[in-house]
């Protein structure tokens, strides 16, 4: 089955939203180069002239809540809808919905940004240009992705989530490098890249790009 590996995605979410929820809460606060990267990326969302931005892969929502405190228009979209039921409760005036970054919701040049903050790492090799080209579809012309995932080359499987409940789900670790070609091939430009915690057993990247004008 094709798609097996969102449907494993989806449920393993569901099942450990309230652990994973609580291995974030307040995670930002202590993570300098990641606030850093967020600020940059709403300062760019505010030069390209502002409005909606799509938080893909959002979680429980604790990042839309931090760009929407940098000033921007920013709502979720996440594949488990037990995660959007958090982030709903606990950022009631925010928007978010259930999707599918394989296929967003949205129309042709509607979001001034994207935003997929270690969202990708579930997606197995054979998908990420497709859902590279999703975020280029909705994207206006010149519009900056933030794309945040692990540094590494190989996949590290989890059978067991935060609350101890069995899950299934894959994360990919990807070299900076491969990411970027993808994000090339798929319509953007890249204009930076920065590795946090290099010495880390598992370093993360962020990486700045602008969908071709």
């Amino acid at each position: 089955m094709a798609d097996k590996w969102l449907s494993d995605t989806r449920s393993s979410y569901d099942t450990d939203a309230p652990g994973y929820l609580e291995k974030v809460r307040g995670l930002l606060d202590g993570r300098p180069y990641l606030r850093a990267s967020l600020a940059l990326f709403a300062e760019s969302v505010h030069g390209a002239g502002g409005g909606p931005v799509a938080d893909v892969g959002c979680g429980p929502g604790y990042v839309t809540g931090h760009l929407h405190e940098l000033g921007v228009d920013a709502f979720g979209i996440d594949l488990s809808p037990e995660m959007i039921a958090l982030a709903r409760r606990d950022h009631p005036g925010l928007r978010f919905e259930v999707g599918s970054m394989t296929d967003l919701d949205l129309a042709d040049g509607s979001v001034a940004g994207v935003l997929a903050f270690w969202s990708v790492i579930h997606v197995p090799d054979h998908a990420v240009p497709g859902v590279f080209e999703q975020f280029r579809r909705v994207l206006r012309p010149g519009g900056p992705l933030l794309v945040g995932f692990h540094v590494g080359d190989g996949t590290e499987h989890t059978s067991e989530g935060y609350t101890g409940r069995p899950v299934d789900v894959d994360s990919h670790h990807r070299p900076p490098g491969r990411i970027a070609g993808w994000l090339r091939d798929a319509g953007f430009t890249i204009e930076a890249e920065l590795v946090i915690g290099p010495d880390e057993d598992v370093p993360g990247a962020v990486v700045f790009a602008r969908s071709h004008a």
